[in-house]
């Protein structure tokens, strides 16, 4: 076969370009999309060169398709392959988000909008319940795995632990379990077949060599860590000191540079923390804006944690200072993006030489088989905050045995929007059909509904 450079890069571009295009519907739409092209089609890496990438970036925080994007396009065409496969994987979703946005503030009292992101939230609430049963089938194996994610609820819902403990602290129980050999973590972690060809490492263009620059090389991998570090720390510290902790956007670079530390398990566990902490700590958005934010990213191609822009956008927005409000909330939104997804070329680039000492670590797989486990209780949290806040127009707080927890009004029930959720999981669950074509539907049924009440 020929040598992986021998794919001229122009061509490289081309392909990566093509893959953000089609990257709808969350990873695993994304990572079955990548499988598709670059291994069945273009034969550039093999079944188990592409698993092995892929079970690696699922143990970094971040999401794992666009890492996974990073991983190969550097393994093909060294450090700028990375650079272009991961840009290219991400731009497509900012512009979009970043429209989106600009629509959201500048025409939100319109009906049509209002009418649009109404049916949207209440088709997103029965796609994060269908997060929960889909990764919960391959994550909950036995009952300690079951235990653990009903733990992590638990201690989301009811006591407000933070989601970074909640990761720590299963990655902690599973890698320990691992080390001491207990069954119940032996089958964490995996992704097992992602498609219907296979495709031999030694059939494909990169064959079953490490090329020259993929092995590790401990003086490369600290000078591309300290360019990445710099790249993303430098502009928060900057911020903090030229204006000041209490900024608006000096709190949006730090909270999110914690969040692309802490963000395992993908977008939708994630968002738990995200959601909580912008809407009751800094007030950036309110918890409908949130469902509007996820609902624009799951009918945009790229990550799903894009929806960050639009709470940094909404942020910053908020709290222009002597900006024009949407100069700001334009600036806001970008440096969401920085902040959120520099981190992930860095992983990547330190990391991937030294993969090979990852792949039969079986303590580190049983930590992410946990860390898994846990994700499942943490997205079940976000479906029921969801639920409460698109179900229901009204909570009370409710308090015992040292938990505190809102409880939603039965009086305030949405019927519309109600009725949209289940039409929504009817289509899903029973007929099968897919997150888009469910969201245009519901989008187009709220806008019908506010059109047809005259609501303004």
């Amino acid at each position: 076969m020929s040598a992986p450079h021998n794919v001229p890069f122009g061509e490289a571009m081309k392909v990566w370009a093509r893959v953000a295009a089609l990257s709808f519907g969350g990873p695993a739409g994304q990572i079955a999309v990548m499988h598709r092209i670059i291994v069945e089609e273009k034969k550039w890496i093999g079944e188990n060169r592409f698993l092995h990438a892929l079970n690696y970036c699922t143990l970094l925080p971040g999401p794992e398709a666009q890492q996974l994007a990073i991983y190969i396009g550097w393994l093909m065409h060294k450090t700028k392959g990375g650079l272009v496969a991961g840009s290219l994987f991400v731009l497509p979703g900012l512009i979009a988000i970043m429209a989106l946005s600009w629509i959201y503030v500048l025409l939100g009292q319109v009906t049509i909008v209002q009418g649009l992101f109404f049916g949207l939230k209440a088709a997103v609430l029965v796609i994060v319940v269908e997060a929960v049963l889909r990764v919960g089938r391959r994550a909950l194996k036995n009952n300690t795995m079951r235990a653990l994610a009903g733990a992590a609820f638990l201690a989301l819902f009811f006591y407000n632990v933070p989601f970074p403990i909640i990761i720590l602290a299963a990655g902690v129980i599973g890698y320990a379990g691992g080390r001491a050999g207990v069954p119940a973590f032996a089958a964490g972690g995996g992704h097992g077949k992602v498609g219907a060809t296979q495709v031999a490492d030694a059939d494909s263009l990169l064959g079953e060599e490490t090329p020259e620059h993929a092995r590790p090389n401990v003086r490369w991998s600290l000078a591309i860590t300290a360019i990445f570090l710099a790249l993303w720390l430098v502009p928060v510290a900057a911020l903090y000191v030229g204006l000041g902790h209490a900024n608006v956007f000096t709190q949006i670079a730090i909270f999110f540079s914690k969040m692309a530390v802490v963000t395992f398990g993908g977008a939708y566990a994630v968002l738990a923390y995200v959601a909580q902490q912008a809407v009751d700590t800094y007030h950036w958005v309110k918890p409908g804006e949130m469902l509007d934010g996820l609902g624009m990213a799951e009918t945009t191609p790229g990550p799903l944690i894009m929806v960050t822009q639009f709470v940094g956008f909404l942020g910053a927005w908020r709290q222009p200072g002597s900006m024009p409000p949407l100069l700001a909330a334009t600036l806001g939104g970008l440096l969401t993006t920085w902040v959120t997804f520099v981190p992930c070329f860095l992983w990547i680039f330190f990391g991937a030489p030294f993969v090979e000492a990852l792949r039969t670590n079986k303590a580190l797989s049983a930590a992410m088989g946990a860390i898994t486990a846990a994700v499942v209780g943490v997205i079940l949290n976000l479906a029921v905050w969801f639920a409460l806040h698109v179900l229901f127009t009204a909570q009370r707080p409710v308090h015992f045995f040292g938990a505190s927890v809102d409880v939603p009004v039965l009086g305030s029930i949405d019927v519309p929007s109600l009725v949209i959720s289940l039409a929504a999981a009817v289509a899903i669950f029973r007929f099968k059909l897919g997150v888009i074509p469910v969201l245009l539907a519901s989008a187009l049924t709220g806008v019908v509904f506010y059109l047809a009440l005259g609501i303004s």
